[in-house]
């Protein structure tokens, strides 16, 4: 018996979970550059949960598309916080249902007794503020893969 190879996998829907600030920027690494709007958020207080539905770039992939010379490619994927007590918005309209948003990375600022504010920094100075209980962050795939409407690996200007 031999070990599955990360190739292997590859066609397998991505979920991932972070409970710790490490965890977390695995995650934001596969959520930069997804796309969402506004009437794909749900904050449901009752459950202290927060989701998005995310259109996202497929980073994992990137290689073996190179290699095998085709497209790139996008999935949905859900983005679901657990234990927000609280949601604000900066530079962001939440009752503009229209609004479209690109996700640069998600950030954690940790407080004392465990809890704190995970952010979602969006392009254009925007952000989701959620402050959190404890840190409980889960991504899935939802869909097949697809087609990027954008055939360029995005890129972003140096600092």
């Amino acid at each position: 018996m031999t070990d599955a190879t990360f190739e292997e996998g590859a066609e397998e829907p991505l979920r991932l979970q972070a409970m710790s600030p490490e965890d977390l920027s695995v995650l934001s690494t596969f959520v930069q550059d997804a796309v969402g709007q506004n009437s794909e958020t749900s904050w449901m207080p009752k459950h202290r949960r927060f989701a998005l539905l995310l259109n996202r770039f497929r980073w994992e992939d990137v290689e073996a598309a190179k290699q095998q010379h085709r497209k790139f490619e996008r999935v949905q994927s859900l983005l679901v916080v657990n234990s927000v007590l609280k949601v604000s918005a900066q530079g962001v309209d939440p009752k503009d249902k229209d609004l479209v948003f690109e996700v640069l990375g998600l950030t954690f600022e940790p407080a004392d007794d465990g809890a704190g504010r995970l952010s979602i920094i969006l392009a254009g100075d925007g952000a989701i503020a959620l402050d959190v209980e404890c840190l409980d962050v889960i991504l899935s795939d939802q869909s097949r893969p697809y087609l990027a409407r954008a055939q360029a690996v995005p890129t972003h200007p140096s600092e």
